[in-house]
């Protein structure tokens, strides 16, 4: 018991002590910094002294030695430097503070003596080279890391490329281009670094810039450069690259048609750059890919793909610019007509007839013809049941329009049923919640819009939520409900393309209702109506009109949104669109398309300046 009791004392006293030598070494630090941060040198060199003694770390070092030097004992400070310098040989870093500290003293011929002892010899490896580059670098001795860039090019020669640091360092001179040259010349070495090389390009170039030096420069010597290596395609490669960041489509498809021919890819690189021409909204640059390649005739390895991505160009003109005449609406089907007959009916084909029964509808005033031809394509062969449910869907779309919304409520909720718990099924169950809305069952409809808010597709449960909130808002603000229920028999009307209706129910909602809140609904809508029409000026009118009555209401961000997306899409004017993102990230913060105008103005602000002004987040 006694023996136990003497070791737990012992083991106690220990811990003491170790925490009495922690505490004082805490001290000691504490002290040295509070002494030095004063500028009282005599006394932090006491305690650096000391701590230097116990832990001889580089921190510790530079503080004991800039104390004496601070307090006049430059000779201490000097054999510190050089038992340190001896202690830690393979240190660059401390040779070049010691450098410093001779630089300092006014001894200029010692320091460029140690500066140049550490270049002369310099190992022929890449890691010394690339060390002592950093070290330089690290003290801002930038002449002398290019130095050492330079003797290292000379000792490795072709076995390791220091174009990446060459190009750091130019870049720091401001020497743009031999700065791209040095970035360009990694492709000769070795052409595996292009991908890399893009990525490092993206981050030095501010390509929302009309004219960038950068840009400029880079794009003359990439032109340079493939004319001179012609059968160096990944400079033509490059060079598309650099005209698709700059969304100059046109000049990129100029290039990629030659590229595609010298490496004989068989219009892959055409059909790629079109498909980016049409994430990108150039239908017009899109459509001339996809034709070159068709053009090329069938033994083309893209020639079917091409085929029907050019009828898809023609698809979305017509159903997301709205900019056609009946006779361009006319010839897109006759066209779909072709290419059915080619390929038939079948499975594969169904894309094809989707787009041409939609555009037959709601574009061509045919929807008795685009009916009868989806009921055909019901009974393809072998098509699954998803893509039977997606015709379903598109013919219930179309009776909506021709009139009868209770033949569309049963296939809507057909494909409610088969795919409850799928993205095509809660799209279904939402549409006929809205057959309910458009008959003024506003109670019925409203329980179905409650269960999708939860849905598993952010933009249904969106959609739900404002239809949802819609009805809450607006049903019963009036005795007899009469208010919602023309309301919503103009929204119907809408969808089937009955504006004038349409408009006559909204005026008569203003005219009996003056002071109901369903006026910004209603002068959204009419916006909404217009932009399916192509009127995309009106509809910014009416935007606006909306924005200067109803600046506070919940509308509100819904109609900055829309401004942006036109202005952005259809009237191409990305500085008004971005000042309408801009509003509805600064002022709705909380509202449903945050995340979406968050993303598009950072597109439009451009990779190369801040992604976004920090008043929006911090006002």
């Amino acid at each position: 018991m006694d023996f136990m009791r003497i070791y737990l004392i012992l083991i106690v006293a220990c811990f003491s002590v170790n925490l009495a030598v922690a505490q004082d070494g805490g001290s000691d630090q504490q002290l040295a910094q509070h002494y030095y941060a004063n500028g009282e040198f005599d006394k932090a060199l006491v305690y650096y002294d000391r701590l230097f003694s116990k832990t001889p770390s580089k921190y510790n070092f530079t503080r004991f030695t800039e104390c004496l030097v601070q307090t006049g004992d430059v000779k201490r400070a000097e054999k510190t430097y050089k038992r340190q310098v001896s202690r830690n040989s393979q240190d660059q870093e401390y040779k070049i503070l010691f450098a410093i500290f001779y630089e300092d003293q006014g001894q200029q011929n010692k320091a460029e003596g140690i500066y140049q002892g550490l270049i002369e010899d310099l190992n022929p490896s890449s890691i010394s080279v690339v060390q002592l580059y950093n070290a330089f670098k690290g003290q801002s001795k930038m002449e002398m890391a290019f130095q050492t860039l330079e003797k290292g090019r000379k000792l490795l020669k072709k076995t390791y490329p220091l174009n990446h640091y060459f190009a750091e360092f130019y870049a720091f001179k401001g020497e743009t281009q031999k700065m791209m040259d040095e970035y360009l010349d990694l492709i000769d070495y070795h052409s595996s670094y292009a991908r890399d090389l893009k990525r490092i390009l993206a981050t030095k170039i501010d390509f929302s810039e009309e004219d960038s030096k950068e840009y400029r420069i880079l794009k003359n010597a990439l032109i340079e450069r493939t004319q001179k290596n012609p059968n160096n395609t990944h400079y033509a490669d490059m060079l598309t690259w650099l005209f698709i960041q700059r969304q100059n489509f046109s000049a990129a498809f100029v290039h990629v048609k030659a590229l595609d021919k010298r490496t004989q890819a068989g219009g892959r690189n055409v059909f790629e750059l079109g498909k980016i021409c049409l994430e990108n909204k150039d239908y017009r640059t899109a459509k001339k890919c996809f034709q070159h390649i068709v053009d090329g005739g069938e033994a083309e390895p893209y020639y079917l793909r091409a085929q029907n991505a050019v009828l898809n160009v023609r698809f979305l003109q017509v159903t997301t610019l709205r900019n056609y005449s009946q006779e361009e609406v006319t010839e897109t089907i006759t066209a779909y007509e072709e290419a059915l007959d080619r390929v038939g009916s079948s499975a594969a084909s169904l894309p094809l007839i989707l787009e041409k029964t939609y555009i037959q509808a709601f574009y061509a005033n045919n929807a008795s013809q685009a009916i009868l031809e989806l009921e055909e394509a019901l009974e393809i062969p072998r098509i699954s049941a998803i893509q039977k449910a997606k015709i379903k869907m598109q013919l219930a779309d179309i009776r909506v329009l021709h009139g009868d919304i209770w033949d569309a409520a049963l296939m809507y909720s057909q494909v409610d049923k088969d795919f409850k718990f799928e993205t095509i099924g809660h799209k279904a169950k939402f549409k006929n919640a809205r057959i309910f809305y458009y008959d003024g069952e506003f109670d019925y409809a409203q329980s179905q819009l409650d269960v999708l808010k939860q849905s598993t597709s952010k933009l249904i449960a969106n959609d739900a939520l404002k239809l949802s909130l819609l009805i809450t808002d607006n049903f019963g603000l009036d005795s007899n409900y009469t208010a919602m229920t023309w309301f919503a028999n103009a929204d119907l009307l809408i969808e089937q393309h009955q504006y004038n209706a349409a408009y006559s129910l909204f005026d008569s909602i203003i005219e009996n209702f003056p002071a109901h809140a369903l006026g910004d609904e209603i002068l959204l809508k009419k916006a909404h109506s217009l932009q399916l029409r192509g009127e995309w000026s009106k509809s910014v009118e009416v935007l606006e009109e909306l924005l200067k009555f109803h600046a506070t209401d919940i509308l509100a961000d819904d109609a900055l949104f829309q401004l942006g997306d036109i202005y952005e899409n259809n009237l191409l004017n990305p500085d008004k669109a971005k000042g309408y993102y801009r509003e509805l990230l600064f002022n709705h913060k909380g509202s449903l398309y945050t995340v979406e105008a968050r993303k598009r103005f950072q597109k439009l602000r451009g990779e190369g300046g801040p992604l976004i002004d920090e008043t929006i987040d911090n006002p």
